[in-house]
């Protein structure tokens, strides 16, 4: 496993914690975001990060700003993309020109997607658990953006998950078109926890590395 690299980077006045990863030999480099309640060194993200590192992708993930400062309630969209921009130009100065990937929990992929829909480059997106409405209004949805988005986009998405209402998500992926990839996991949650399975959420995390490398490679340029 590539030992981990701890960085600042700066996003307007201020500066964001992030930790990169690089295998010897990586074929891509996916920026990964927290969601809305915990930040990048939840075990949850880092047993997914470690793992990507052992299918050889170097790894880029960070904080938000509410979160580095210890608040509570996340960004507004605007610092959220703003902070997704900086760290993805970061990533690329890191890189070794291999394609570089936007992937993140839930409010993070949403902010990634919004990010790349107004121009971020990415070669793709990776959504773990997008955030498709809240939990019981399923009118509220968050969708308008992605029709505009033409890269490669995995969604990763638990069916049991509060978030994502499985005809509307299916529909909304449908309507995206052949961009879009969709993978269900039988009776998970948000966060892809499985009520009675005794598994850490650092195991639970690891275990998403295997189908986000297959998309990886199946699409790299």
């Amino acid at each position: 496993m590539p030992a981990d690299q701890t960085l600042q980077i700066r996003v307007g006045d201020a500066a964001v914690s992030a930790v990169y990863a690089r295998p010897d030999t990586a074929f891509a480099t996916l920026v990964v975001a927290h969601g809305a309640g915990a930040g990048m060194e939840h075990p949850f993200l880092r047993g997914f990060t470690n793992a990507m590192n052992d299918d050889g992708v170097a790894t880029l993930r960070f904080n938000f700003p509410y979160r580095e400062a210890g608040r509570r309630f996340p960004d507004r969209p605007p610092a959220a993309m703003a902070t997704w921009r900086e760290v993805m130009a970061v990533a690329a100065e890191l890189s070794d020109g291999e394609p570089l990937w936007a992937c993140g929990k839930s409010f993070g992929g949403r902010m990634a997607s919004m990010a790349v829909a107004e121009g971020m480059p990415a070669a793709g997106l990776v959504y773990l658990g997008y955030p498709l409405h809240p939990p019981g209004k399923p009118e509220k949805l968050r969708d308008e953006h992605l029709y505009g988005l033409t890269v490669p986009m995995l969604f990763l998405q638990g069916a049991k998950d509060p978030f994502a209402t499985r005809e509307l998500l299916e529909g909304v992926v449908e309507k995206i078109g052949p961009a879009a990839e969709l993978d269900w996991l039988p009776d998970a949650g948000h966060s892809f926890e499985v009520a009675g399975a005794k598994r850490s959420a650092e195991e639970t995390g690891a275990s998403l590395a295997g189908k986000v490398t297959a998309f990886l490679r199946a699409h790299g340029s």
